[in-house]
């Protein structure tokens, strides 16, 4: 199976399956004298582990990490990293009664499609499980983004609709939703506890900024920065789409409002979400993903299975509501492990940086 592994210089590989033994991550490119622990590594896994809040999957899980190699005494040696995520609280007999029935909305049915066998426990390799190797290497890709003075946050923009009307980066981490907005954010969990309780789900909006990052960045022209931006949020399950700055809004303007104008003291605004050309402009880079529902629902749903009959399903187990909040991590990490490899790149660039 081909495409587990994103990246150039700062390269990450992922492994494991949702009801396995356990999952991972090797990271290759990683500099060397990189001050990192696992307390490190633990504090991003907290963010998006499950059953941190009655609003996510009451899966418990510790998602505590064992860095199994490229570390030594607190610090990277240069040498592949690699580090293992247990699986302890696994109930694959909650599928039992659907094996072989494709759940709408997942990817069981492509999976079989493709290669004649699918993993049933709870999605396999294509379930949200996998997305916590991601964000193991992301809290290593954070400690390089520190030697550079850049920050990466991630937040929800929008839950099923309703939208954050102030962002508050100080309030973001004080809520279980990672919602901005002191006002809305009671809204917010007055939907999520209806929606729980008539076992649907919704999805919502993530915006990410990324603050810091020079002027340059970005490898013209098939690795342009939102082409590896794009290709690294587009990689998470749930995500439908992004947008930059204005975003499809730019299909309304007139090229003198589009347009970014530029004075002595930098540019007048940012409707291209800080990049020109696919390269940054050292303005903050902007972007919004879009998620969708979590297709897990006991409402009663039709499909077919694997020898082609006719059914209705209702799926019954731990799952979320909605892939935000845990999402939020998710999108955070990815984004700083595109722009550590990117930054990375970038200092190949000029003979006078190789210097």
């Amino acid at each position: 199976m081909s495409g587990n592994s994103f990246g150039k210089l700062f390269r990450i590989t992922t492994w494991g399956e949702s009801h396995g033994k356990a999952i991972g991550v090797v990271i290759d490119g990683c500099p060397s004298n990189i001050d990192i622990t696992e307390d490190d590594i633990n504090k991003e896994l907290e963010k998006r582990k499950p059953g941190s809040s009655k609003f996510v999957t009451p899966r418990k899980e510790d998602d505590k990490v064992e860095i199994l190699s490229g570390i030594f005494n607190g610090k990277t040696l240069g040498t592949p990293i690699s580090m293992i995520i247990y699986n302890k609280n696994v109930k694959s007999e909650h599928y039992e009664n659907i094996k072989g029935v494709f759940r709408p909305g997942h990817a069981d049915y492509t999976y079989f499609n493709k290669y004649g066998i699918y993993d049933w426990r709870g999605g396999g390799r294509a379930s949200a499980r996998e997305t916590a190797a991601r964000v193991a290497a992301g809290a290593v890709a954070k400690k390089i983004l520190n030697e550079f003075n850049v920050s990466v946050i991630a937040y929800t923009k929008e839950y099923a609709g309703i939208s954050a009307k102030k962002i508050d980066f100080d309030f973001i981490n004080k809520n279980e939703f990672y919602f901005p907005d002191k006002k809305q954010v009671e809204k917010v969990r007055f939907l999520a506890e209806e929606i729980k309780l008539s076992g649907d789900s919704v999805g919502g909006i993530v915006e990410c900024v990324l603050s810091g990052v020079e002027a340059g960045v970005g490898e013209p022209v098939f690795d342009k920065l939102e082409a590896v931006l794009s290709h690294a949020i587009l990689s998470i399950g749930a995500t439908k789409g992004i947008e930059f700055g204005a975003g499809f809004d730019v299909s309304k303007m007139k090229g003198s409002e589009n347009n970014d104008e530029i004075t002595a003291e930098g540019f007048t605004s940012n409707n291209s979400g800080g990049m020109l050309g696919g390269i940054s402009t050292g303005q903050d880079i902007i972007f919004r993903v879009p998620v969708k529902p979590i297709p897990s629902i006991s409402k009663s749903q039709r499909t077919i299975n694997t020898k082609n009959e006719e059914l209705e399903i209702e799926i019954s187990g731990r799952h979320d509501i909605s892939a935000i909040p845990r999402i939020v991590p998710v999108i955070e990490s990815m984004a700083s492990i595109a722009i550590t490899d990117l930054l990375l790149q970038n200092k190949l660039t000029d003979i006078n940086r190789i210097k």
